[in-house]
């Protein structure tokens, strides 16, 4: 059982014939991991973190709770993430909420900092972190950056929000596991990966931060209050 696109890969590396189960893909086929979702032909089967079609949603959170948002950088890291998956979806979307994307292709945390700050300089601006390891990893400095630059963010997951972050839209990641679960079981008792679709979430949770949508400036709708899944006061 594999968590995220680089093990998967340095598993498929090492064999094509031993099952692979994974979680936290996001691109199965564009990785080589999978041909088709319905029938994978391999030996790689799992359960997708997300479908590209999110990236239209993300944007669309953004603007609901900022709609003075007429900017929005796209930031991830190629090498840790599939950017250009999200980023075709994300640019096809865009136009019709009136936003104008930035893609920052990063890969440290001091090149987070600093295209920010110069994405920053022009006003009514926002940006989105991608589902990415290196955007994990520095989250810290990203939600920091955040709030000195007073620029509101959608995240992909929880953990952002819980550590001061605006809003995330993210799928129940433990549910992934135990569907992940129920996979590796079958296999044991016979079944092939090629039988086996790849599956694709379908429940999402939604966290948003008060305090952070008030230092922002931020009037939080109702009904994106209601919808809610947690809400920190």
């Amino acid at each position: 059982m594999a968590h995220t696109t680089g093990m998967v890969e340095a598993l498929r590396n090492e064999t094509s014939d031993i099952p692979i189960v994974f979680i936290n893909v996001s691109d199965p086929i564009g990785s080589g991991f999978v041909t088709h979702l319905a029938r994978p032909n391999s030996n790689v089967t799992g359960f997708m973190l997300y479908d590209a079609s999110i990236a239209g949603k993300w944007l669309s959170m953004l603007k609901e709770i900022a709609p003075h948002v007429t900017r929005v950088a796209f930031v991830g890291n190629p090498k840790t993430t599939p950017f250009d998956y999200y980023w075709r979806m994300a640019e096809s979307l865009a136009s019709a909420l009136a936003i104008k994307l930035v893609p920052l292709r990063i890969e440290s945390a001091t090149e987070i900092v600093s295209a920010l700050e110069a994405f920053a300089q022009s006003p009514n601006g926002g940006f989105l972190p991608l589902p990415d390891p290196t955007m994990s990893k520095h989250r810290e400095v990203i939600i920091d950056t955040a709030a000195r630059l007073r620029l509101p963010a959608v995240y992909t997951g929880r953990y952002y929000v819980v550590a001061g972050g605006l809003l995330s839209y993210e799928t129940d990641r433990n549910e992934l596991s135990r569907q992940a679960a129920t996979y590796v079981d079958r296999i044991l008792r016979g079944e092939k990966p090629v039988n086996l679709p790849v599956q694709v979430p379908v429940n999402y949770k939604t966290t948003l931060n008060l305090r952070t949508a008030k230092a922002l400036g931020l009037t939080v709708p109702p009904g994106l209050l209601v919808s809610a899944d947690d809400v920190i006061e």
